[in-house]
């Protein structure tokens, strides 16, 4: 696999007001956002991205962890997944048999997670490509149509960070080290 053999600084007032703002927020600054912010498109589409994902994709805050977290599996990305899974754990309230179901590539036991995790992954591992009576069996349980096309906003922040991450290799850091995971 290719590695690019970047630093972790910004290099751009975008990057940098980005990075102090998480910094403030969070109290420390991801790995992967020092990475991304090398270059500034990349950063601020993610976060932007990231945050209106956040705040409108029309799911809960523990259905947006399943979204992520199945994207992040297909992907094989090893980051993300310890990432979300810490934050699903502590700050999303995931529910732990929820996320390592998904970790582990087992059954969710949550019917309607389940068919989340289910339609995100086939959408992720497809390219958007699938059939109806996958779209149906997904809206059967209570989603809508509305939630499919939230599904590909999740898919689009995902991929631009495990992308990212495949090629910048970031450490996992201490936060999510407790949840690191290799498939």
């Amino acid at each position: 696999m290719a590695h690019l053999k970047l630093g972790n600084y910004a290099t751009s007032p975008i990057s940098q007001d980005i990075l102090d703002k998480t910094q403030k927020a969070l109290g420390f600054v991801p790995n992967m956002y020092n990475k991304m912010g090398n270059n500034p498109a990349l950063l601020d589409a993610y976060t932007y991205a990231y945050n209106s994902f956040r705040a409108n994709s029309g799911f809960n805050s523990v259905e947006q962890e399943v979204v992520f977290l199945s994207v992040a599996y297909e992907n094989n990305c090893e980051y993300c997944m310890a990432a979300h899974s810490f934050v699903g754990d502590m700050m999303s309230k995931v529910p732990t048999a929820v996320t390592n179901a998904i970790r582990d590539n087992k059954q969710i036991p949550d019917t309607k997670l389940a068919a989340l995790s289910k339609l995100t992954r086939s959408l992720t591992a497809n390219r958007g490509n699938v059939s109806q009576d996958q779209i149906d069996e997904f809206l059967e349980v209570g989603y809508t149509e509305v939630h499919v096309l939230g599904i590909i906003a999740g898919i689009a922040v995902k991929t631009l960070s495990n992308y990212s991450n495949h090629l910048t290799n970031p450490v996992v850091d201490i936060a999510f080290a407790g949840r690191s995971w290799k498939k």
